[in-house]
């Protein structure tokens, strides 16, 4: 059939959200199209929930290539890796090893800053022109160190990102303590903090059911749901999409914000992208007796505590190579005892509501593809960990390269 608007937006979650939210805002017509039954219900239904935008710091680096031996091994409970012979998992892993150096991760990470600084912006712009109602704050971030090396390197890092205008400071533990309470349970284990006082948290399903409203608010807006896209045919004429039950719809321009699933949809248009899936979990539960309001990042145990009113979001974990959606009673059981180490009372564990698994979409360099990749397809997709940090930034970037004709 013919499509209704003239951008065609394959995905919903939060990434397609706000790029149809920003396109809409400048004034074109657009059709979101999901294979859920609503928005969000993918990756962004039940991420770590932090609004990261002082840390972007990418995971190709050296410390990472030396952590390699331990990951193949799978002797890191946090963080493994699934080899593959597949060569797209081959040249992703290349391009990896070659984003790994010292200059290049700066590069990188600096990168990240950029678009999270614009992405800060324009979320706010979407809440207070659209009144969406997500959970959100500002409780501030500590990152936890339990060594004094890993301390050490973080304390470089920030001293990079107060160059470019974030409030970012090493905080000793005594220090760390004062700043949340709740952390002197586990004193002896810290070296220290990295403390962000300005980080954010928010619910980004319910964020994407917001964003919704504010689309359908709009006439030039159309939601075709419970539609699986197959393929783009982007042969000729005007590019479009054929979904699993045949039928199809055309646009002049279509981007691609499917997440995990943006590779295999590229392929069909004649593109690859670098984007391999990374597994991670999160559970839902009461806070516990001890739990903080600042967000807390356990660097060590490589879990994230984030408070959404009267919940606890917990996420973890990080299978790279890994494409099975489904949550692994193991893994979770992993993500569990992780949280119970670092924080036994962040959350009242023995009443979980909720477990979840997700397939975060990493690139080799940790930053998102926003470029056009076939005649009238553009990608807005690879965010990795950071989807819900870069997405109204990486929005409003690709609203502009189709604005500007690119």
């Amino acid at each position: 059939m013919k499509g209704d608007g003239d951008v065609l937006v394959i995905g919903a979650g939060v990434v397609g959200v706000t790029t149809a939210l920003a396109l809409i805002e400048r004034g074109r017509r657009v059709t979101l199209v999901d294979a859920a039954e609503g928005p969000g219900l993918g990756t962004s239904y039940a991420n770590g929930a932090q609004l990261s935008y002082a840390y972007t710091d990418a995971l190709a680096s050296p410390a990472m290539v030396a952590q390699m031996p331990r990951l193949i091994a799978a002797a890191d409970p946090a963080f493994r890796l699934r080899p593959s012979l597949d060569p797209d998992f081959l040249r992703w892993g290349l391009a990896f090893l070659r984003n790994a150096t010292a200059t290049r991760f700066h590069r990188n990470t600096i990168a990240g800053l950029t678009l999270a600084i614009e992405s800060r912006l324009a979320l706010h712009g979407l809440v207070e022109r659209h009144g969406i109602e997500f959970a959100h704050a500002t409780p501030g971030k500590l990152h936890i160190y339990r060594n004094a090396k890993g301390l050490a390197a973080a304390a470089e890092l920030a001293a990079i990102k107060r160059t470019m205008g974030f409030d970012q400071h090493v905080l000793g533990v005594d220090e760390a303590v004062a700043a949340e309470p709740m952390l002197d349970a586990i004193r002896r284990d810290m070296a220290g903090a990295l403390h962000t006082p300005e980080e954010e948290v928010g619910d980004p399903y319910r964020f994407c059911l917001g964003a919704l409203a504010a689309l359908k608010a709009s006439e030039r807006f159309t939601g075709c749901f419970r539609s699986r896209v197959s393929r783009i045919d982007a042969r000729g004429g005007r590019p479009a999409v054929v979904t699993d039950n045949g039928g199809r719809i055309d646009a002049a321009t279509i981007i691609l914000c499917a997440g995990a699933d943006a590779a295999k949809l590229a392929r069909t248009a004649g593109a690859r992208l670098p984007i391999q899936p990374m597994k991670g979990y999160s559970l839902t539960a009461p806070p516990g007796a001890a739990a903080p309001e600042v967000s807390i990042t356990d660097v060590s145990n490589r879990v994230v505590f984030a408070r959404l009113g009267n919940r606890m979001r917990i996420a973890g974990l990080a299978d790279l190579g890994v494409r099975d959606r489904r949550v692994d009673p193991r893994r979770f059981a992993a993500l569990v005892g992780s949280a119970r180490a670092a924080l036994p009372g962040a959350a009242d564990y023995d009443n979980i509501e909720q477990s979840w698994a997700g397939l975060r979409p990493m690139t080799p360099d940790s930053l998102p593809i926003i470029r056009k990749i076939a005649p009238g397809v553009f990608a807005n997709a690879g965010h990795g960990a950071l989807g819900w940090t870069y997405a109204a930034g990486a929005a409003e970037r690709v609203a502009r390269l189709i604005g500007e004709g690119n």
